[in-house]
């Protein structure tokens, strides 16, 4: 009986030691899912921990090497103080976070790059917009501009493709159709105004351009009209010459389609835009030569610059792995005194290889001829351009 009484003592210890002794054991941790998919808006979101908003990280890193104008006699080679060739890197960064809420997605977007080129460097904020519904407040594209390449267009281009300030509402009608209307930066649209033969600048800031446009997106390719009005602002100097305040209202244009089409083993689309500007040239193209103008005084008065542009292109996917591009520009430029009259023509072409999704290597090679108006005192000039590029986007 005592053996059954202290065998029955031990077994009461144990069984009351039992919890203070599992508490002190260690407890493996509850498993935590630090990254949570996002599908909700595409590949590669993920949600930020702690949140419901989800971010998506993304970057490209691209090397070129650049031979600049090796045209007509007055180049860049024919130039001892002018370098011959460039040789640029630049790396980007891209962030893209978006929130579902009642009245919409609300989305912040961030691209941003820094560039070396032979030996100077530069940090570029290429975007920064909030997005909520239909409402755009940020750095972004123009609302205006339709084609803007397939091809590189490393050195020159035929077309206007502008960032810049802006505030904007898109509003969506089904079946591909929307309506945008927009306050932009008028400072991103400002080119020369001309006095007896020299430049004056832009005064100061006093109204955005306005911007409005109707598009459709559909299978069959996409098309765009569009109209803009801009301030041509002289500066107080250019008033002070011109003996009184000389304001000005320009205005811009202009419709742009794309069509794609197949045949190819990636198929490819052919674009066509024509834009006509009065007093906003900055709308008809981003790569003007420099003695494009907003308005020239004619001796009397303030005339605004006209110019008429037709510019578009074809990219063709020859191959899984191979892109063909050629692309086009004609401009003729009414510059209000026939010193400032002139018309421009621009050409460019690439092969690019893609030989792993989201790396590309290929030449391009690109043309500029510009005739002058004989009262200018000006020769006219052709130029030619090369660049080799690699690029990695992730």
């Amino acid at each position: 009986m005592t053996r059954n009484v202290v065998l029955g003592a031990i077994a009461g210890f144990f069984a009351a030691a039992s919890p203070a002794l599992s508490a002190d054991l260690p407890v493996a941790p509850e498993p935590v899912d630090y990254v949570r998919i996002c599908d909700a808006y595409g590949a590669r979101f993920y949600y930020i921990p702690g949140t419901e908003t989800c971010l998506r990280v993304g970057g490209r890193v691209r090397t070129e090497f650049r031979v600049r104008n090796f045209g007509e006699a007055e180049n860049a080679w024919g130039d001892r103080d002018t370098d011959g060739y460039q040789w640029r890197s630049r790396g980007y960064l891209y962030l893209d976070a978006r929130t579902a809420t009642e009245f919409g997605t609300l989305r912040a977007f961030i691209e941003s790059y820094i560039t070396l080129t032979n030996a100077s460097t530069s940090t570029t904020l290429d975007k920064a917009y909030i997005q909520w519904g239909g409402l755009l407040a940020g750095h972004n594209g123009s609302n205006f501009d339709f084609f803007t390449g397939y091809a590189f267009n490393a050195q020159i281009e035929s077309y206007s493709d502008r960032k810049l300030n802006q505030v904007a509402y898109t509003m969506a009608f089904g079946n591909g159709f929307n309506a945008t209307v927009a306050l932009e930066d008028r400072s991103g649209r400002e080119e020369n105004i001309a006095f007896n033969g020299t430049n004056q600048s832009y005064g100061g800031t006093r109204a955005p351009d306005f911007v409005a446009a109707l598009g459709v997106n559909q299978g069959w390719g996409q098309a765009q009209i569009m109209g803009a009005l801009h301030q041509v602002y002289p500066s107080a100097a250019y008033n002070g010459l011109a003996g009184r305040t000389e304001d000005e209202l320009g205005w811009a244009a202009g419709a742009g389609v794309t069509v794609n089409f197949g045949g190819f083993a990636k198929g490819g689309a052919v674009s066509l835009q024509a834009v006509y500007t009065d007093g906003a040239s900055g709308y008809g193209s981003t790569g003007w030569n420099s003695r494009i103008t907003d308005a020239v005084w004619n001796g009397s008065s303030t005339e605004t610059t006209k110019t008429l542009n037709i510019f578009g292109g074809v990219t063709l996917g020859v191959t899984d792995t191979v892109q063909v591009n050629v692309e086009g520009g004609y401009h003729d430029v009414d510059g209000g005194t026939s010193a400032y009259d002139f018309t421009q023509w621009d050409a460019t072409a690439n092969v690019v290889w893609e030989p792993v999704s989201g790396f590309l290597i290929g030449p391009e090679f690109q043309y500029r001829d510009v005739d002058y108006s004989r009262s200018s005192g000006l020769n006219d000039t052709y130029e030619l351009y090369g660049t080799f590029r690699l690029q990695r986007t992730f």
